[in-house]
């Protein structure tokens, strides 16, 4: 495991398939899992053209929608329940 910053947030990632990766490489990160080693060009690039995309820059995909899952919605009942539970706490 690796802790990575993708675009000003961290996060840990696998390095099973990467296992030649070492601390300041350049990864492709997918599902949690670095899929490969570029170099800081390709990187730089690859990002710059994300951020010149309209969709990447506010609202449901920022950047922080990029490297964190959508959180599930929440029932009503699960809501009473986790409410009851912080309660008894």
């Amino acid at each position: 495991m690796a802790q990575v910053d993708i675009l000003g947030v961290t996060r840990k990632v696998s390095l099973d398939l990467v296992p030649d990766a070492v601390a300041e490489d350049f990864v492709l990160v997918h599902a949690g899992f670095a899929i490969q080693i570029i170099d800081e060009a390709d990187a730089k690039e690859t990002l710059d053209l994300l951020l010149q995309m309209d969709m990447f820059s506010e609202g449901e995909l920022s950047a922080q929608a990029l490297v964190e899952p959508a959180a599930p919605e929440e029932s009503p009942e699960a809501a009473a329940f986790n409410k009851f539970m912080a309660e008894q706490a």
